[in-house]
């Protein structure tokens, strides 16, 4: 996907985000974030948005702290939200392909990782403020659904503070039903796990254990905002990857 598709994916995310927000009231709970009101779930966007924005924007390339959200509520708070998704949405838009600036994960340049990361970050927590309403969150369309899918399993799985680690080895495949080359065969071990998407001819052998799905069902799953559609093989690896695999 281009930096231009996230960028639209973010618009679009960000928007929903607030509509269901403001559907729910800032004082529902969030079931998908135990603990958290939506009010706790919007601050935490809006932050991570203007976070993201300063190191685009002012080419940062050291990291820096999320600040703290202000301690605004109701329609002043969606108001804010709104403002920082904006100018998030504005200035990766406008950006020089060439921006230097610090990134956490591999990615073509930094502006495209800041534009990917962004738009999953905003998907996944819209479908959070639409859980407090109480209905099922939207489904979002297959291509973001394997691209996000892609960012967690080789990107966020595969750094060093990953717990998803197993003492003895163990193969898990990630398998999207409905695109051909959504495929993604981990090796666990006592280190982070190692993958590289493929088809289904990239395990030559039958894996250990396999979560399986189309890509709009894996997505929510694999970010652990719903259950895995299908889960075949050994029960110990796939207790192994529910009680490990959390992105913080």
């Amino acid at each position: 996907m281009s930096i231009a598709d996230h960028v639209e994916f973010l618009r679009g995310e960000g928007e929903s985000l607030a509509a269901a927000a403001k559907e729910a009231g800032t004082d529902a709970p969030v079931p998908t974030c135990p603990g958290w009101r939506v009010r706790d779930l919007v601050r935490h966007t809006g932050a991570v948005h203007r976070w993201a924005t300063a190191f685009v924007a002012l080419g940062l390339t050291s990291p820096r702290r999320i600040e703290d959200a202000p301690e605004l509520d109701g329609a002043e708070l969606l108001a804010w939200f709104a403002d920082g998704h904006a100018e998030l949405t504005r200035t990766l838009a406008s950006a020089d392909p060439a921006t230097d600036c610090w990134h956490f994960l591999r990615a073509p340049s930094p502006l495209a990782f800041w534009a990917r990361r962004q738009a999953h970050e905003t998907a996944v927590h819209r479908m959070d403020a639409e859980a407090a309403r109480g209905l099922e969150p939207t489904p979002v369309a297959t291509e973001f659904a394997v691209d996000g899918i892609d960012e967690l399993l080789c990107g966020f799985l595969a750094r060093r503070s990953s717990r998803v680690r197993s003492p003895e080895p163990r193969l898990l495949r990630v398998r999207a039903t409905d695109v051909a080359d959504a495929v993604w065969p981990l090796h666990l071990s006592q280190d982070p796990p190692v993958t590289v998407r493929g088809t289904d001819g990239a395990v030559a052998t039958d894996p250990d254990c396999e979560l399986s799905g189309t890509a709009a069902e894996l997505y929510p799953a694999l970010w652990n905002r719903a259950p895995i559609p299908s889960v075949t093989g050994d029960a110990a690896t796939a207790a192994l990857w529910r009680e490990t695999a959390r992105v913080g």
